[in-house]
């Protein structure tokens, strides 16, 4: 109680000290360097993370783009070379200039070589980097190159994806936020007891929004997904604690004559709710820390962060708030808009056989969807971006134009003999699917000299350690025929060099569909065991724990279901971060309604009487809480043109739907069902029914 008193006695400096340290997060959050690049979080101990890093350090050289020029004339191709060559951080760019004089017709070229990089009406070039793929300074080179070539270039690789994505996530992020902060006002103000309270609720949240974007700061960066959904996040689940507070508030109003006596005991009062409720949503978002791909560490730890900040903003800056503007609050409030809900709950508890048989009905094709949905998802980032974006395009010109979809790159030992490398090269280039093999043997063939080539061409593909070899492919970056294909040419590779590596975009992801397969049943496994362990401990029950996760569960199995059935694929993070993040922040629902139910049947209620109460009583709050998540993620689903959000935002939307209508039908109807079994494994509730058998037999007497 002292600490409810302090904030009622302080809320002015409280206030204060809030606004004051908006400065510091905003600057905090302008601060905070934005990852794009998805292999950026793969675990350092990778082969190809390492041999990218061979790469940087031995050859200077991080980053890796095709140039593709249509119908420009060689004079023009060599000016544009020449530019290109000119740009901050562009250390190599290999084309036909590089070998010959443009008076030697390129015809001359060895065929392989001629036709990797020629066409009827394009050319290409290879691009070198001194900067890493995700790298700023690569970013903006990427621009000026293509500011510098014109609508005739066209760029590829990882460096170009990565300069798109920030650029569209740049333009969005903006409007989207705003978007869920219209649609979760509308709601309030739809749902709520007052037109302005759903204004002081924003302020407060938006402060704490604020707070948590600018402590990322000491993360040192964090990556475009979680910046897009963080805010967003954060809005749709600390929502309800704003919620908790102010209906706690109105309550003691009744009961005290000073508002700043009912403000203390309704922050007591929230305190205990809210702390008990952030604790599920907290582990589920922890458990994203246990993946070894890093980014869900990334997602976990910021908002974990966000929703304890939330707390904290919900006992300390919004009763300041609500006390600085009591006296407007109270001349705005209205009825509710939600009716009277005894009625439908009577229903509900009538119906409860209809709802266990369609719960049941629901599982197993539900079940079955998830399980196809888990395996249908894209790991190609590629496929998130808009048809119409620059790195698309020229991906469709790569491999419309030349048959190349992905390119490896391979670093072998520089002393491996040039017999050997020849044959390790021809035998590679058997492997299906691979379109060429270019090295310094393909680049000058077996008569000519290596010492004929310039400096820049060999100090390009070989160094005192390794040499380096491109390998063009025709197979798509993360599909299973380049990923089979990168196992064949991997298994050749450790024959002819055990120290050598394949790298590159394509060998990259191949890690990274065997890391998250792993992490998507790591997360779920500790994800259920966490919420597991903390429902059992709030609730004091053995089965309570199974019941509850069973129906969102369930729900979840739905969510993640109906993509299969409506045949779309998801990026591959969605179900990994959608099923946590729905079970721990749908769960409260359900615990909300358990608790309610379990301290009227302790009270001497009968199980229908105590469902009955415990579903009329929570329906309000459920449909409140899902509403708001709802509506915080449904309109950015809609308007982002990014797949990898829009997808994460309309299955947040669609959980929060679904979980709600789980826990109002079938939560209920199991509790009827397991009554008898309940209340033999929760502490209190069996004493409490022996009690009660007890006085109706005195009482009979």
């Amino acid at each position: 109680m002292r600490f409810s008193k302090g904030v009622v006695r302080y809320r002015i400096p409280i206030l204060v000290l809030a606004l004051a340290l908006m400065v510091p997060s905003v600057l905090g959050a302008a601060g905070t360097r934005i990852n794009y690049d998805m292999l950026d979080y793969l675990p350092g101990d990778m082969e190809t993370v390492a041999g990218q890093e061979e790469l940087l350090e031995e050859f200077g050289k991080g980053a890796f783009s095709f140039l593709i020029l249509e119908d420009m004339p060689a004079k023009d191709a060599a000016a544009v070379k020449a530019g290109v060559e000119r740009v901050e951080h562009v250390d190599t760019v290999l084309w036909y200039d590089s070998i010959f004089d443009l008076a030697v017709p390129m015809e001359l070229l060895p065929e392989e070589l001629y036709r990797a990089f020629n066409t009827e009406n394009a050319t290409m070039m290879a691009v070198f980097f001194d900067t890493s793929t995700s790298s700023d300074l690569t970013m903006d080179a990427i621009r000026e190159i293509r500011s510098i070539a014109g609508e005739q270039c066209f760029v590829s690789g990882m460096s170009a994806l990565v300069t798109d994505l920030k650029d569209l996530c740049e333009r969005e992020e903006p409007i989207y936020v705003g978007l869920a902060v219209a649609l979760a006002c509308g709601a309030m103000l739809l749902l709520l007891d007052s037109w302005l309270i759903p204004f002081v609720f924003l302020a407060s949240i938006g402060m704490m929004i604020l707070l948590n974007l600018g402590t990322n700061y000491f993360m040192g960066e964090i990556s475009y997904i979680t910046k897009a959904l963080s805010a967003v996040l954060q809005l749709a689940v600390t929502m309800d604690y704003s919620i908790f507070l102010w209906n706690s508030y109105n309550e003691q109003r009744r009961l005290h004559d000073d508002s700043r006596e009912a403000m203390a005991a309704a922050i007591q009062a929230t305190l205990a709710s809210v702390v008990g409720s952030s604790i599920t949503t907290v582990a589920g978002f922890i458990a994203l820390c246990f993946m070894s791909f890093t980014m869900g560490r990334d997602l976990g730890i910021v908002m974990a962060k966000g929703v304890l900040l939330g707390v904290l903003g919900c006992v300390t800056v919004l009763p300041a708030m609500i006390l600085v503007f009591d006296r407007p609050l109270q001349k705005t409030r209205h009825r509710a808009l939600i009716p009277d809900t005894r009625r439908f709950a009577g229903g509900v508890v009538k119906a409860f056989p209809v709802c266990l048989v369609l719960f049941a009905l629901t599982v197993p094709p539900a079940l079955a969807g998830y399980n196809r949905t888990n395996s249908e998802v894209y790991y190609d980032m590629g496929q998130c971006l808009p048809e119409d974006m620059a790195y698309v395009i020229a991906n469709s010109k790569l491999s419309e134009e030349f048959d190349v979809a992905s390119t490896h790159m391979l670093l072998v030992d520089a002393g491996l003999p040039a017999r050997e490398a020849r044959a390790m090269t021809e035998e590679m280039e058997t492997v299906d699917g691979v379109r060429c093999v270019l090295g310094l043997e393909s680049a000058i063939g077996p008569r000519v000299p290596e010492e004929l080539l310039p400096e820049s061409v060999t100090a390009l593909l070989k160094s005192d350690k390794w040499e380096l070899l491109l390998i063009n492919s025709s197979y798509k970056v993360a599909s299973d025929e380049v990923n089979g294909q990168i196992s064949r040419l991997n298994a050749i590779l450790k024959r002819y060099d055990p120290s050598g590596m394949l790298i590159g975009e394509a060998p990259c992801m191949k890690d990274m569909i065997e890391t998250t397969d792993r992490d998507f049943k790591v997360v779920n496994t500790v994800s259920i065991i966490a919420i597991f362990l903390i429902i059992a401990l709030v609730e004091k029950s053995f089965t309570l724990p199974f019941i509850l996760i069973a129906v969102i569960e369930a729900a979840i199995f739905v969510n993640l279901g109906l993509p299969h059935y409506l045949g779309q694929s998801l990026p591959f993070i969605a179900p990994i971060c959608i099923s946590t993040i729905q079970l721990g922040a749908t769960v409260d629902y359900a615990i909300l309604l358990t608790t309610r139910y379990k301290a009227e049947r302790m009270g001497g209620a009968d199980k229908r009487g105590a469902v009955h109460t415990a579903l009329a009583t929570s329906i309000p709050s459920i449909l409140v809480s899902g509403t708001g998540l709802f509506a915080a993620t449904f309109g950015v689903a809609l308007y982002s043109e990014l797949d990898i959000i829009s997808s994460m935002c309309m299955l947040m939307a669609r959980g929060a739907v679904v979980s709600m209508v789980s826990v109002i039908f079938a939560l209920p109807a199991l509790l009827l069902l397991c009554d008898r079994l309940i209340c033999a494994t929760t502490a209190g509730m069996k004493q409490k029914q022996n009690d009660k058998v007890l006085n109706q037999e005195v009482y009979v007497k």
